[in-house]
């Protein structure tokens, strides 16, 4: 298992360093407008007017932060800082709070609605930038938007943070991330990653509300969303916690599995940790229900329609390596750190864009390249993939 471990960090060091991040300091940097460009198509055509998405900058802001910080190379936290002062100066809003969803490639508003999720990130993106610099601007735009949330999004009746809002923050018809999600007002996703942005952000400010609602987010995923007799995540709830859908996601399961465990953690409370300790492996030997022979993960399950959607997608290839390694490290499970290998082999060997960097967005159920996805994009960015290979350096280095 040793020669497993040393291999896995070596390799993934070289992929994030030769590859992955290069790519976005090398082709991403907007000169002309400002911040990022919005896109480059999975042929690796740039789209120098493509618009930018809060959350393509808040998860560059993270990447290069978490990079600075554990390997200290001045040039990603000068990528880092460019992100900071981009998602401040143009998608911060001063009149209502907040984060707007999207700018044009000028940086002017273009969608000014309020969704959680892309909050939540933008919490991620500056608190990871709090740990590795210290930034107390950061921090203090940190801490605004944490409580522009508390403040709207809290139900405090029923548990759990609603969807999204106009600029102003009233209801909003259509609350959906992308076309492909259900319109509801509670989902697993927004609530996965206020919890992770939450957790992040407690690690630099100790704060007795935050304190409180991370332990909330820990409760809500236990005993709302966690469906306990299969121990998959649902994914879509209206304001009672009433699920209409019977769905599968394999790729949240996996990332839920190790993002709810570090959240007990750096809560520090045993018998929060305990009840989520005894969880942990049950919702990762769900996910597995996704796996194929060579560890790679498919993406979705519909129940009701009997359909499985086995298309590979980076991301839960990406998740699928760390929520393994969270089991063999905290878990002593050797078959989850050889299912981690495996599923990395599968990525160098067919997701990984040898000539012009970073990842291709899928491998299709033909087993073809999806090159119709973006390469970089509003959805696409260097979240998934460079974290995996931070986690694995900082947990084994």
């Amino acid at each position: 298992m040793k020669d497993i471990v040393v291999s896995l960090v070596d390799e993934v060091r070289k992929e994030l360093e030769n590859d992955i991040l290069p790519f976005w300091m090398t082709r991403m940097v907007d000169n002309e407008n400002g911040g990022f460009y919005g896109q480059i198509t999975g042929e690796d055509v740039l789209c120098p007017k493509a618009s930018k998405g809060a959350i393509l900058n808040a998860r560059i802001l993270w990447t290069f932060s978490s990079a600075y910080r554990i390997l200290k190379n001045n040039s990603y936290l000068k990528m880092a800082s460019r992100a900071k002062e981009y998602l401040i100066g143009k998608f911060y809003d001063e009149q209502y709070g907040g984060i707007f969803w999207e700018l044009d490639f000028k940086g002017n508003p273009a969608d000014t609605k309020k969704q959680i999720y892309a909050i939540g990130f933008a919490i991620y993106g500056l608190s990871e930038y709090v740990r590795a610099t210290g930034d107390k601007e950061a921090l203090e735009y940190a801490v605004k938007l944490f409580d522009v949330i508390e403040r709207y999004s809290f139900d405090s009746v029923r548990g759990g943070y609603f969807e999204a809002f106009t600029r102003d923050w009233k209801p909003i018809e259509d609350m959906r991330l992308s076309e492909k999600d259900e319109n509801e007002s509670k989902t697993m996703n927004t609530h996965l990653h206020v919890l992770e942005a939450y957790t992040n952000l407690y690690r630099v400010w100790k704060n007795e509300l935050l304190k409180k609602q991370l332990a909330h987010l820990i409760d809500v995923f236990l005993h709302k969303i966690l469906d306990k007799d299969t121990n998959h995540l649902n994914l879509f709830f209206d304001d009672n916690w009433i699920n209409k859908y019977h769905i599968m996601s394999y790729g949240h399961d996996i990332e839920a599995s190790w993002l709810i465990h570090e959240a007990a953690i750096v809560l520090g409370d045993k018998s929060v940790l305990g009840e989520v300790e005894a969880i942990v492996p049950k919702i990762a030997k769900a996910a597995d229900e996704g796996l194929n022979d060579d560890g790679s993960m498919i993406y979705e399950r519909f129940v009701d329609k009997d359909v499985i959607d086995r298309e590979l997608h980076w991301w839960v290839q990406a998740e699928n390596v760390v929520g393994h390694v969270n089991l063999y490290q905290h878990y002593a499970d050797s078959k989850a750190l050889e299912t981690a290998s495996d599923c990395w082999k599968f990525i160098k060997d067919k997701l990984i864009d040898k000539v012009n960097g970073e990842w291709y967005w899928s491998i299709s159920n033909d087993g073809t390249i999806n090159k119709n996805d973006d390469k970089a994009g509003f959805w696409k960015c260097p979240y998934h993939n460079a974290r995996m290979c931070l986690e694995i350096i900082e947990r084994f280095s």
